[in-house]
């Protein structure tokens, strides 16, 4: 079985973005203004890289893509379905989040039961589950993990293993919070190696500017609240004196 990132509204409506905020700002009860206004789209198979310093808005722009945050104001769509609660199950089934800690959501017994959960959530019937279970853990290089314990798999094979839970639903958005902290050498290639043959639509946000040299053919620099710079890898991570404004280096 094949895992084919699928919409989620009807084949009859098509949109060639898959990501589409508008004026989106957030404020935390304690009166943290976190986004300030920020617009951006994302065209269908498109692979993003979001950087910035820490406490930037990166997370919290993230999180309003699945309907985690709501937005003081502003809209955020995905392949044209606004992010409501009216829509939400729709929305979290079309965008997998994959949060920097695989602690957050390998909870399970095993492996299986990790990666199943969507699935079987999503009301599927077993052989479905199944076959969605070993057609994720395939594509993020664990088969035949599905009766391993999430706690005795090493860092990396975790990382991969919570990718694993938001592939088997399907999603056609990916959205990657520090996929490459705490690799060591070998699981940041295979890292490399498993993002760049994913075919979603993808927003990675990362301080690995080498991951974002070799994956991600356009940048998004967010900062204070604000997207201060939207453009070409190449062009971004060769300006010295943009990335030092914002806290961050050349790769």
């Amino acid at each position: 079985m094949t895992l084919e990132p699928a919409p989620p509204h009807s084949a009859s409506s098509p949109s060639t973005l898959s990501v589409d905020v508008r004026e989106l700002k957030f404020t935390y009860p304690d009166g943290f203004e976190a986004l300030k206004g920020i617009s951006l789209t994302i065209a269908q198979g498109e692979k993003v890289a979001l950087i910035g310093p820490n406490g930037a808005g990166k997370s919290t722009l993230m999180l309003h893509l699945n309907g985690i945050n709501e937005p003081a104001s502003g809209t955020v769509a995905i392949a044209g379905l606004p992010v409501t609660r009216q829509n939400i199950g729709r929305i979290r089934a079309a965008v997998g989040l994959v949060f920097q800690d695989p602690d957050d959501q390998l909870f399970s017994p095993t492996v299986y039961d990790d990666v199943a959960f969507g699935p079987i959530h999503m009301g599927l019937p077993k052989a479905e589950v199944d076959a969605r279970v070993t057609a994720a853990l395939a594509a993020v290089g664990l088969p035949g993990f599905e009766r391993r314990q999430p706690f005795h798999l090493s860092i990396g094979q975790r990382k991969r293993a919570a990718l694993a839970t938001v592939l088997s639903m399907a999603p056609s958005v990916l959205v990657l919070d520090e996929p490459s902290a705490g690799l060591d050498p070998r699981g940041r290639r295979e890292l490399i190696n498993l993002l760049r043959g994913l075919e979603q639509t993808m927003l990675v946000s990362t301080h690995d500017m080498k991951l974002v040299s070799e994956i991600f053919p356009r940048t998004i620099i967010v900062d204070d609240g604000c997207l201060v710079a939207d453009g070409a890898t190449d062009a971004i991570l060769a300006d010295a004196a943009l990335l030092e404004s914002h806290g961050l280096e050349q790769p």
